[in-house]
């Protein structure tokens, strides 16, 4: 679905970008240490991810919290990580890459330690909003640890779809540690699993040092005003989208000064970046149409998945699956997302890219329409084999299409490197909290509309609605002796059954749509293929017509 991004060349000055030193092979245990290091340092900024992200109830339990307060730290942990790597990128290039790594992981290391003087919400919110800061360095470590030992024609066949699997790993995997982690020792287990992790990776940085170009001055005073206001809208997304299903967009008045704070921001950002002759990012080249279609093609796909990270989990809750129980889902989810990295090392060639693509949404497509068939009897072992699917789908699409765009970037300069992150990091940050968002409305909406037609449906004068009553109330007849009370619980307990009932309807909608989306993205692919083989067939008949010009008169 990505296509590379026409035109010319760029002329790049020295000064923008240096050159990369020249490689030099290592020894295979120097090699595997630091694919190891890079494993560790990718898995650690996963986890750090994931332990919010999945463990928000519990932790407002340990909190005195509401869950619907507890989010805010979920949303406190993915503001910063959106914008932080656009000033990080020139921070690594000005300072140099060794330097960088050493403090950034000094950083996240001290913000571990931090973690232990949590003691209440606002405590907590401050330090997951400095740990999402402090973490942001760590995928793009996680990248330079994996392609520092590689020889260059090894970098995006084997290191790209390696690092990017470690990376997408590290939620789905923080799922399957976490249960054993609060069980033994509630939230300060995982705070000392972070806090080892961090050690860990420490150790690593600093006995294997990255190999640093030459540093330049990159970074103007304008750069920081403009990150500045492109860090506020993106975190005004990210609190929107977050916030906005459990608040309901229409009832928090803050909600919409938020959007607004967010497009006046970006806004300001693009004016002062078309103004600027050494702009932080290219806009121009941005809205592109190919750059464009890039963008839409990863917004989608994020969306798309958005119903493995928003949709199983959270329809298991209401069904009273534990996290225990979902520790097989996660393990298998975790394993097929890095055997989709696996898969693609053997073939990974940017000419297969649409290929990729057209396997990756057939298998998300599939297993959405699988997802879409549950009942209230439905346990994780029934949707193993379409949530594997899903995973394994993810790391098939994402690598082939950051190769893509890097090598357009590439193509134009190195200074477009940074306009092709931004792309890639906002899509996928702000994609996922978006979808996020989206998904969430999107089922509580329904919720409300299968719940007001089963009430319609459960009426006492029906025959199989009283019969069901009835039922239920001989089987607690040993409990409770009054006859009165016997029925009123019984109605209760249908009405409690509906209510779920209407949950699971509404997820299989939310399913069904993911199925639509994707199978309407893969038309979408398959139409353009065409066009384009299309065009390669009548362009060659077209320049081999003969020309017959007309007699001189």
């Amino acid at each position: 679905m990505s296509q590379s991004p026409a035109g010319p060349a760029v002329p790049v000055p020295a000064s923008a970008a240096p050159a990369a030193p020249p490689f030099v092979p290592m020894s295979w245990p120097a090699t595997l240490g630091y694919i190891g290091a890079s494993i560790t340092i990718g898995l650690t900024q996963g986890l750090a991810q994931g332990f919010v992200s999945t463990n928000i109830p519990q932790i407002a339990g340990d909190l005195g919290a509401t869950t619907t307060q507890a989010t805010w730290l979920m949303a406190a942990f993915m503001i910063p990580r959106a914008s932080m790597p656009l000033l990080l990128i020139k921070i690594r290039t000005q300072f140099g890459l060794r330097r960088f790594a050493e403090v950034a992981i000094l950083v996240y290391l001290a913000v571990s330690l931090a973690a232990f003087a949590i003691s209440d919400l606002r405590s907590a919110v401050a330090v997951q909003f400095f740990a999402g800061m402090a973490s942001a360095p760590l995928s793009t470590l996680a990248f330079m640890y994996m392609l520092e030992p590689l020889p260059p024609q090894w970098k995006m066949r084997l290191g790209l779809p390696m690092v990017l699997a470690t990376v997408a790993t590290g939620p789905m995997l923080a799922r399957v540690i976490s249960p054993a982690l609060m069980g033994d020792h509630g939230w300060d287990g995982l705070h000392f699993m972070a806090l080892g992790l961090a050690a860990v990776s420490l150790g690593l940085v600093y006995a294997l040092p990255l190999t640093s170009a030459p540093r330049v001055k990159v970074i103007a005073a304008m750069d920081l005003v403009s990150w500045l206001l492109i860090a506020t809208g993106f975190g005004g997304l990210t609190v929107a989208f977050v916030m906005g299903s459990l608040h309901w967009w229409t009832d928090a008045d803050w909600l919409g000064w938020v959007l607004a704070l967010a497009i006046v921001a970006l806004t300001l950002a693009v004016v002062i970046e078309l103004h600027r002759k050494a702009p932080l990012l290219d806009i121009c080249w941005l809205v592109s149409p190919a750059m464009l279609h890039l963008t839409a093609t990863l917004l989608i796909f994020r969306l798309v998945l958005s119903e493995q990270s928003s949709g199983a989990p959270r329809m298991f809750q209401v069904l009273g699956v534990t996290q225990d129980q979902l520790v097989p889902l996660f393990a298998l989810i975790s394993a097929a997302t890095v055997l989709g990295g696996l898969a693609l090392i053997p073939f990974m060639k940017p000419e297969r890219v649409p290929l990729f693509h057209v396997i990756a949404l057939v298998l998300i497509a599939a297993g959405a329409f699988m997802d879409s068939h549950a009942t209230m009897d439905t346990r994780p072992a029934q949707m193993m084999l379409s949530q594997a699917m899903i995973a394994f789908a993810g790391s098939f699409f994402l690598a082939p299409a950051m190769m893509r765009g890097l090598l357009s970037a590439l193509a134009r300069g190195p200074n477009y490197i940074l306009s092709f992150v931004i792309v890639f990091l906002s899509t996928q940050s702000l994609g996922g909290a978006i979808g996020s968002g989206l998904f969430s409305t999107f089922i509580n909406h329904r919720q409300v509309l299968h719940l007001q037609v089963l009430r319609e449906e459960l009426v006492a004068a029906d025959p199989l609605t009283a019969a069901e009553i009835a039922q239920r109330s001989m089987a607690l007849a040993p409990q409770i002796a009054d006859v009165a009370q016997r029925n009123a619980q019984a109605v209760a307990q249908i009405a409690q059954d509906a209510g779920v009932q209407a949950y699971v309807m509404a997820y299989n909608d939310a399913y069904f749509l993911t199925f639509l989306v994707a199978a309407a993205a893969l038309c979408a692919l398959l139409l353009h293929l065409f066009r384009d083989w299309l065009a390669a067939r009548i362009k060659p008949l077209s320049s081999s017509t003969p020309t017959h010009s007309e007699p001189k008169t």
